[in-house]
């Protein structure tokens, strides 16, 4: 083994590298469930700001964009703060304390929700926004890459879905609860006055608080158990290039992860101006559907997630049939209990199928899920381009968030593999690259204008994006293959050990 790392491995974990620690898994997953109840939580409040503190729009959406720049602003932070020590700040922190110190930064951002909402001051709340998506960016920068390496090599992407599953429960909960708790119904959008803005927020810092607390105490280690690198050190290939950008699993994946936001939020943030032009839609008609699409990504996720349990073969694969239901099925009892006719989105549970079918092709192997997955992605978006059906083309627009679901934890897998040290540091730099969810979005909206592409044909810009990914799923396949990572190989041993 390489000496430099030996800080990465005890002897006791690498004899238990293969088998998924789920106590642990357990415990960090609950973070996973924060970012997705934030960040959905996040739109119901831009309607009341708006409202009360008479914002144009552009200065409501300021909401949106300072969580999310955050997450950019806090990796520069990581990168130069990295630079000034000399080491990799995780590698000094440790990962669950570094998760810890992100909750508590994010902990204090909802804090400053009490002097906001007092002085019912808007760049108050922008800051407290802006620094709960920090302690975001360094949660993820810790996280993701710890659920991908806490048990075998071969359903490390699997695992990541799975924590992307727990994530997107929280983006299908997360705005029904806060409705709850602040105006007392799901179905009213008005309150008289912010001040009832503070308590759920400071409910949700001291909730943050808890988690530190508990994962800081927890068994989960603290230092990353590297589960790729034996498998390319056993062949006498790997060797420590000094710099995570001389890999280039990892320079793509960061391209990769720009763009796969980007078709992701894009996606989504344009569907109701299709509505409205198409169908008609007012803003309160669209908001099943928009639900529909992110629902769609909890769906794709569990569905994946089932390869990650340690069952037999025959269980999983029922498992596979199960899960994307049991998910749809969460995803029409939230609209029932907002008042919403769920009996036309029945329908849907036929192109869950599709799914299931893209799902069993791809075989475990993350670069394999990324090609299939982005021609289903493809297809979806053609198929909504040329329609000539607006309400068939709703539906083939949701249906790009089962496609989208796993890319997330492919490119995270397929980009963090065999940068040993250099782990964090890349996990980090594709943090970054989450600010392609604004930039995209923001192309698509331009070119949907009358006189450009209009709103219809501007989702070629998905199909670009999608075209990336699948390319870079047979890049990063071919790379890893030179630096002895076999996916093939991790995917025919996925039935053991976890």
């Amino acid at each position: 083994m390489p000496t430099e790392q030996k800080d990465l491995i005890t002897p006791a974990d690498a004899a238990d590298v293969n088998k998924t620690k789920w106590g642990q898994f357990g415990t960090l997953v609950s973070v996973f469930f924060f970012w997705g109840f934030v960040a959905a939580s996040n739109d119901v409040l831009i309607p009341v700001f708006k409202e009360k503190l008479q914002l144009s729009q552009v200065q409501a959406q300021m909401v949106s964009f300072a969580f999310y720049v955050a997450y950019s602003v806090g990796a520069l932070l990581y990168f130069f703060v990295s630079k000034l020590l000399k080491q990799d700040l995780l590698n000094k922190l440790g990962y669950k304390s570094g998760i810890s110190i992100g909750l508590i930064i994010s902990a204090i951002g909802t804090l400053l929700f009490i002097p906001a909402a007092g002085a019912e001051s808007f760049p108050l709340f922008i800051s407290g926004y802006f620094t709960i998506g920090l302690g975001f960016s360094l949660q993820q920068t810790a996280a993701n890459p710890m659920a991908i390496n806490m048990g075998s090599a071969s359903t490390g992407s699997q695992r990541l879905s799975m924590a992307g599953g727990v994530n997107n429960f929280g983006t299908t909960i997360g705005p029904l609860l806060v409705k709850l708790a602040i105006f007392g119904s799901v179905s009213t959008v008005m309150i008289s006055s912010l001040s009832v803005v503070k308590v759920p927020y400071l409910i949700l810092g001291a909730v943050f608080l808890l988690v530190a607390i508990i994962i800081y105490f927890s068994s989960i280690p603290n230092k990353l158990i590297s589960n790729t690198e034996e498998l390319a050190e056993s062949k006498s290939t790997w060797v420590d290039r000094g710099s995570p950008f001389k890999y280039p699993q990892l320079w793509l994946g960061m391209i990769a992860i720009f763009v796969y936001v980007g078709v992701e939020v894009s996606t989504g943030a344009n569907l109701p101006e299709y509505m409205k032009q198409k169908l008609g839609m007012t803003p309160g008609e669209t908001a099943p559907y928009i639900s529909l699409f992110w629902a769609s990504l909890m769906i794709g996720r569990w569905t994946s997630s089932a390869e990650a349990f340690g069952f037999s073969e025959s269980t999983k694969k029922v498992l596979q049939f199960v899960m994307p239901y049991l998910a749809f099925g969460v995803f029409l009892l939230v609209n029932a209990i907002t008042k919403h006719n769920v009996e036309h989105f029945y329908i849907y549970a036929a192109v869950i199928v599709v799914l299931i079918i893209a799902n069993f092709l791809s075989k475990g192997n993350p670069a394999r899920q990324l090609m299939i997955f982005s021609g289903f992605g493809i297809a979806a978006l053609l198929t909504g381009i040329l329609s000539p059906d607006p309400n068939v083309s709703v539906f083939a627009f949701c249906s790009v968030g089962l496609f989208c679901s796993t890319l997330w934890p492919c490119i995270f897998t397929l980009s963090i593999s065999g940068l040993g040290k250099h782990t964090s540091e890349g996990s980090n730099f594709l943090i970054f690259m989450i600010m392609g969810g604004g930039f995209i979005s923001v192309l698509q909206g331009y070119l949907a204008a009358d006189h450009l592409l209009g709103i219809s044909h501007s989702y070629i810009v998905g199909i670009a994006c999608f075209l990336f990914l699948a390319y870079y799923g047979f890049k990063a396949k071919g790379e890893l293959k030179n630096q002895g990572i076999d996916l093939d190989e991790l995917s025919s041993a996925k039935g053991g050990g976890h």
